[in-house]
This record gives C-alpha cells, structure tokens and sequence, in this order.
C-alpha cells in the first residue's frame, strides 16, 4: 500500500504502477459530466497538479459530513480529459476503462488514472473529512465540491507510462 499526498508531485506519479494500491489525503474536486461541460470554457479552481474525482455526492444526512460519494463511470468525461490534462490536472478517480485518447494523454502529461471502489459510496464517504463547495451549486450533486479525504482507498486504473489493469 503507497501513500500519497496531494498535490500530487511528478515523483510521487512516477512511482505508481498500475494495479498498485493507494491511500491518498490531501484535497480532491468532484465534477461530474454537467460540470465539465463548465469547466472547459472556463476553471473555477486551480487545475495544476490537482485530482478530479468523478462524483456526484447525494444529499448529506444529519450528522454526517457527505454522502454517499462512490465513482460514476469515468469514460462519459473522456471527451473533455485530454484537454483538462493539458492544463495541468494531474490525476482522476472514477470507475470503468477508459478511451484510448485519455490513455495517451495521461501518459502524455505525464498524469495517474486511479479507480474507487464501486458500490461503496456509504464506506468511502468515511474517508472525508471537509466538504466545500466551490463552483456550479445550481448543478446540485453535480456541482464541484472540494472534499479534504484522508487514506482515500484507490487503484492505480492507468499509471503515468500508460500501462493499464484492463490490458
């Protein structure tokens, strides 16, 4: 198991390898196919070594910090991903394969694919410990959130050399 830290740093992207076990901390931002949509045309955060997680967090109960927060399919963000790469995002969570134009972009800038656990929305929401909404909140769960995890579990999905779990 690696640890890592965000902002994520070209060495700590270059020591994954697909298939690697990770538990990140450090702030990621939640955004959704709506929000990409948005995001393109103009970055309402900081996107340079920041890490994308695609999710939409259902409604907080009492009591509780977030949500349920598990990944939605990663590859319905594909058509926006290589350019959100180019400008500097350094690394997405979702669930699923992804195209191979996003797999060549993320070898390209040199950027980490990391896959959550699936149907775990309720256990994973355990691992944040911040939320804060940061853009597009007439988007309701669809809006960006900033969420501050600790030991976020993941999957190295597609490492920095492009190598993938799905072959």
């Amino acid at each position: 198991m690696k640890r890592i830290n965000t902002p994520l740093t070209e060495k700590d992207i270059l020591r994954l390898k697909a298939g690697d076990e990770v538990l990140l901390s450090g702030d990621i931002y939640t955004s959704r196919d709506q929000a990409h949509k948005r995001l393109i045309k103009k970055l309402p955060f900081k996107i340079k070594h920041a890490v994308i997680y695609y999710c939409g967090p259902t409604q907080t109960p009492k009591r509780k910090i977030i949500g349920s927060c598990g990944p939605t399919t990663s590859s319905r963000m594909d058509a926006f991903t290589p350019l959100l790469l180019k400008h500097g995002l350094k690394a997405m969570i979702g669930k699923g394969q992804r195209s191979e134009e996003v797999r060549r972009a993320i070898k390209k800038y040199r950027a980490v694919y990391f896959l959550a656990y699936a149907g775990c929305g309720a256990l994973i929401s355990k691992y944040v410990k911040k939320v804060t909404p940061v853009a597009y909140r007439d988007l309701g769960p669809e809006a960006i959130y900033k969420l501050a995890v600790k030991d976020f579990p993941l999957i190295v999905g597609i490492d920095a050399k492009g190598r993938s779990i799905y072959g």
